[in-house]
């Protein structure tokens, strides 16, 4: 491949009219510059400049190669130029990967208010519940809920937020099946899950610690924790859900918080990026605004 630093040396000798004086200005030996203008000719097989003891002069295609060679640096500077520009502002495009139901609950309203922030960032969001291979599929930052410590890998992770679980039901549901008022009387009402995999049983955590595991036989189950919270809204039953994405309904009456001093699942959401190292400015500055945005915007007060 070209030698970027010796066609560099090329140009200067061309432009300063001798090694000497490129020597001068470069801080280099004319020695060095010259070996390097050598070993760039044995390179392209041509001679590129006929030298004497007190001038030298280019050949017929060291005039056409010096045309060449002073666009291609030109190029490099302005790439250069656009990598340390994007090194000190924010500027850019992000892939950005999370389950469906964060893009629309957590990041719908955050996004949009990063952009303005940012002008000069674009992003490209990946909503899906499929597990996506960061690194193969060149996401630079991916966003996951989980109830479970993520698994170890080279992927470097940041907390984000507490996303807790309770539990809901249609009012109702609830104005004619009764509000249960013990994890024990659940075992009486239909139930709708989200679809995790194992055997549907809900891990209640209440007062001073306390836990009670409850079975539960769901009347209907889901991998979409949207159809199940609008299953929940119709009034089929009680279903377990982050409060987050059911402050609306709560609000509106739709819903209502079933045993509210129990919660349901204690999850996460943490951001992963490919590496520590070399993280572009947008993308720093994205996960620094998601670190104060998202627990604002997954808060749930169950009084």
């Amino acid at each position: 491949m070209l030698d970027l630093k010796a066609v560099y040396y090329f140009v200067q000798v061309v432009d300063r009219g001798g090694f000497t004086a490129a020597g001068n200005s470069l801080g280099l030996p004319k020695s060095t510059l010259s070996h390097r203008v050598h070993e760039l000719e044995i390179y392209l097989g041509v001679r590129l400049i006929n030298r004497n003891s007190r001038q030298i002069a280019m050949t017929d295609v060291g005039t056409e190669f010096y045309r060449y060679a002073v666009a291609m640096l030109q190029s490099a500077d302005v790439a250069e130029e656009a990598v340390r520009q994007r090194l000190h502002e924010p500027s850019g495009t992000i892939r950005i990967t999370t389950a469906v139901e964060i893009a629309q609950f957590a990041l719908r309203d955050l996004l949009p208010v990063f952009l303005n922030k940012y002008p000069k960032v674009q992003i490209i969001e990946i909503s899906t519940d499929r597990l996506v291979d960061i690194i193969g599929e060149g996401i630079d930052l991916a966003i996951r809920g989980h109830t479970s410590p993520l698994q170890d890998s080279s992927l470097v992770q940041r907390f984000i937020a507490n996303v807790p679980w309770y539990l809901f039901a249609g009012a109702d549901y609830l104005a004619e099946h009764g509000m249960p008022s013990s994890p024990e009387q659940i075992r009486d009402h239909s139930t709708l899950s989200v679809l995790r995999g194992g055997s549907p049983q809900w891990q209640l955590r209440g007062p001073a610690g306390s836990e009670v595991v409850v079975p539960i036989f769901p009347r209907f189950q889901s991998t979409d924790m949207i159809s199940t919270k609008g299953a929940a809204c119709a009034n089929l039953g009680i279903a377990a859900l982050p409060g987050y994405i059911c402050r609306s309904e709560i609000a509106a009456g739709t819903l209502c918080q079933v045993l509210p001093d129990w919660m349901v699942a204690d999850a996460k959401m943490t951001a992963l990026m490919p590496n520590r190292t070399g993280l572009l400015p947008a993308v720093r500055a994205l996960i620094d605004f998601l670190a104060v945005e998202i627990p604002k915007a997954t808060k749930f007060d169950t009084e």
